[in-house]
């Protein structure tokens, strides 16, 4: 029989397991469909059979989130507006996480809807995290399933109700360094491509995010999880060794988005707060900095306080990001 300390844990963790799949169900409801990346094979996937999503809970507040751990079948959740209110601008949205996990909520769906609101189609990307236990070529994984996000919903931009060239992408954190090297290699394919369809974003929202892989600025999780670890800076060893020391300066410097901005670089808007001590607001800065040197338009937005990981809210103050965000996408509804 039982303790009753036994029962209350028992009853705990069913009340939890029904809260996650209660919310999970949910949002699929106000979603109006799953779509999978892939119809056929995932590309670098070398998954063992059985191998499935995983899904940690985390509080918040006084509010849950989920921590999506492993993403075995990339998917993007589409939200549509009713098509009286319908804008024709569409956002691809990479929530972030270190390319550790994804923290779906906050950067996810609570933006989805919100964009849904006021006409603008969103889609949230659960993209692959980079895990060498189960893929090849770990470090092009997330930007594949990026691309292919952009080239989706391009594709069917007509069945969808969107304008073909208003389809951005939008990321907060690792999510922000993943949108950024999108809108910064979009030249350089890693999916299959046999409509020639432009996998260039025509925008950038970037929330508080990773941008540079330089020791001095970077958020060191969300490089080592991409590359690997850091180089030894003491250039040194076998002829193997100076080889592999090389290539690994050559990954940061290619995942440094500052040091690849074009002019051909998607317009940005941009938000940081000034005192993260997570990612520094000089990942922000020196990606402005890159943008105008490359006379890309660029719209900035910065708290004093807030710190990192506050998404669309930030409780320290009265005025959102986001309501500047909308303004300065809906005017490209004129253009």
């Amino acid at each position: 029989m039982k303790s009753s300390s036994e029962t209350a844990q028992h009853m705990n963790i069913t009340k939890t397991f029904l809260t996650l799949t209660l919310l999970l169900l949910l949002h699929r409801l106000s979603a109006q469909k799953n779509i999978p990346l892939y119809a056929g094979q995932i590309p670098n996937s070398t998954m063992a059979t059985g191998l499935k999503d995983s899904v940690l809970l985390f509080q918040m507040g006084k509010d849950t989130g989920h921590f999506v751990i492993r993403v075995v079948q990339p998917d993007l959740t589409m939200f549509l507006p009713e098509k009286s209110k319908s804008t024709g601008i569409a956002v691809v949205i990479c929530p972030g996480g270190g390319y550790a996990g994804l923290a779906v909520d906050h950067e996810g769906f609570a933006m989805a809807k919100r964009f849904q609101t006021n006409g603008i189609a969103a889609f949230v990307l659960r993209y692959r995290l980079p895990n060498a236990a189960y893929m090849q070529h770990k470090e092009i994984v997330p930007l594949q399933d990026a691309q292919r996000a952009i080239q989706l919903v391009r594709e069917n931009a007509a069945e969808w109700g969107i304008h073909p060239d208003k389809i951005g992408i939008l990321g907060s954190s690792a999510g922000g360094h993943l949108a950024s090297t999108v809108g910064t290699h979009f030249l350089q394919s890693q999916v299959d491509n046999p409509k020639k369809t432009s996998l260039r974003p025509d925008f950038m929202i970037l929330n508080y995010p990773v941008i540079s892989f330089a020791d001095s600025l970077t958020h060191a999780g969300s490089r080592s999880n991409l590359i690997g670890s850091a180089p030894n800076t003491a250039m040194g060893g076998s002829e193997q060794q100076i080889k592999n020391q090389f290539l690994a300066v050559e990954k940061i410097w290619a995942y440094s988005s500052e040091l690849v901005v074009t002019p051909q670089t998607p317009p940005t808007f941009i938000t940081h707060a000034i005192d993260d001590t997570v990612v520094p607001v000089q990942n922000t800065l020196v990606f402005i900095a890159a943008l105008q040197k490359n006379s890309v338009p660029v719209e900035s937005f910065f708290y004093t306080h807030g710190g990192h990981g506050y998404g669309m809210d930030n409780p320290t103050s009265e005025v959102e990001w986001f309501d500047a965000c909308l303004s300065w996408l809906l005017k490209m509804k004129k253009h």
